[in-house]
């Protein structure tokens, strides 16, 4: 919780961002787990609503998701907001490559929180070797172990490059192996493919990211007029801390409430 916190503080006071919005899955209580245990489950399940909290105390948005994923509200949020007038640029704010996918020049980027780098379009070909829009088709042939894609066996990220920079996409990728592209070991991947197709499609559309999830939100909710008073002395007070208090801009009124 503490590391949450000190994550995202930074992308005001450092960074200068003006508007956010923060996307959780749903954190289901597992079945039996009693607030008494102090089991892994447990720990986790409490942890997920704490973030939540700290999060509105912070005065953040918050976009609790249900049906769908995360991730997919995230990308809705990009598509949604991306080209008002008064933003200079969206940052997604994550390590997960699901998000290059998002990326769109230096005007949409990918920003890894862990290890400080930040992925505009240019940056996102020259690491995959495929355009923001091809990294789906790229990542249902190479796998993601993150999101349990187990990728086509044979396929790497070379011959996944210079395949689908010559044809594409999956789908038109010739499945005989008759390819006009340098490639070792073309036939051996083109019969692998070939025998996986449909599991490769089916990762491939699992890998796309959802635009359509309903947001409550307008782009003035999402601007950040600071941490709300009341709710992060309560936080400070669950957690121990106190030192954000005073280093942290407050804003008087109640969060929305977007639960």
């Amino acid at each position: 919780m503490r590391g949450l916190r000190h994550s995202l503080i930074p992308l005001f006071q450092e960074h200068g961002a003006t508007h956010m919005a923060v996307a959780f899955d749903r954190a289901i209580a597992p079945v039996g787990i009693s607030e008494s245990r102090e089991d892994d489950d447990a720990l986790i399940h409490r942890q997920c609503g704490l973030a939540a909290d700290a999060v509105r105390a912070l005065g953040i948005a918050i976009w609790p998701m249900v049906r769908v994923e995360a991730d997919d509200a995230i990308a809705t949020g990009v598509v949604r907001y991306s080209r008002e007038p008064e933003l200079e640029q969206t940052v997604i704010a994550s390590s997960d490559t699901d998000f290059t996918q998002c990326v769109r020049g230096d005007e949409v980027v990918l920003y890894n929180r862990n290890t400080k780098t930040i992925l505009d379009e240019e940056g996102v070909i020259a690491r995959f070797g495929v355009h923001p829009k091809q990294i789906p088709d790229y990542l249902a042939l190479v796998g993601d172990v993150s999101d349990g894609l187990p990728g086509i066996p044979g396929w790497g990220p070379k011959s996944a490059a210079a395949v689908l920079s010559r044809y594409g996409s999956i789908e038109s990728i010739p499945r005989d192996g008759e390819w006009d592209v340098q490639v070792r070991g073309a036939e051996r991947l083109a019969r692998s493919l070939d025998r996986r197709w449909l599991e490769a499609v089916l990762c491939r559309d699992l890998s796309i990211l959802r635009t359509n999830v309903p947001i409550p939100h307008t782009i003035a909710d999402l601007e950040w007029r600071g941490a709300h008073r009341e709710e992060l002395t309560q936080l400070c007070d669950t957690l121990g801390e106190t030192d954000v208090l005073y280093r942290v801009p407050l804003f008087n009124s109640s969060p929305h409430d977007t639960s």
